[in-house]
């Protein structure tokens, strides 16, 4: 009974904010970090649901370092940090994108469909959404910077009713 108590108290101090905020787009963050328990996975579905079910249009950018790093470790690929950056060579980028549009992607698609929200993961690189450019080749060589972005693939997926789940790999 309590947790139910707790859960409306919740619901009355958000309800400012879901007036504020209903029918805006909300861009979230969802980190690695984020990432590394079943529990917090389940949390974040249930809160971008329920955003979505009060009105708001979240949108999901998504990383997975954490998830990148251990992959790369598995197969024996070296990967280098300069500033907490990471050096993107082309043997990484491939791994980089296998594990953030395949893996990660996928799963938070999942998740929020299980808990009642349709979802559709894209990439950059679908639609051609989102064009970057390398920051600094020689230091970072594919890491780069968002040059232009085409919110045309969003706000159709936004339309259908659905939440953008996007890996951040451009074209």
């Amino acid at each position: 009974m309590k947790n139910k108590i707790d859960v409306v108290k919740t619901l009355l101090d958000a309800l400012p904010f879901i007036k504020k905020f209903a029918n805006e787009k909300i861009v979230v963050k969802y980190g690695g970090a984020a990432q590394t328990s079943a529990e917090l996975k389940e949390q974040f579905a249930q809160d971008i649901v329920m955003l979505h079910l009060v009105g708001m249009k979240p949108v999901i950018v998504h990383g997975g370092g954490k998830s990148i790093t251990n992959l790369l470790s598995d197969l024996g690929v070296d990967t280098t940090f300069i500033d907490g950056q990471r050096v993107t060579t082309k043997e990484v980028m491939r791994i980089v994108e296998m594990v953030l549009s395949g893996e990660i992607n996928k799963e938070i698609v999942s998740l929020l469909d299980n808990h009642g929200s349709k979802a559709i993961g894209i990439s950059g690189k679908d639609g051609g959404f989102l064009k970057g450019m390398p920051k600094d080749f020689e230091h970072f060589g594919y890491t780069g910077l968002i040059e232009d972005i085409d919110p045309e693939i969003v706000n159709n997926i936004i339309k259908d009713n659905a939440v953008p789940v996007i890996a951040p790999i451009a074209g």
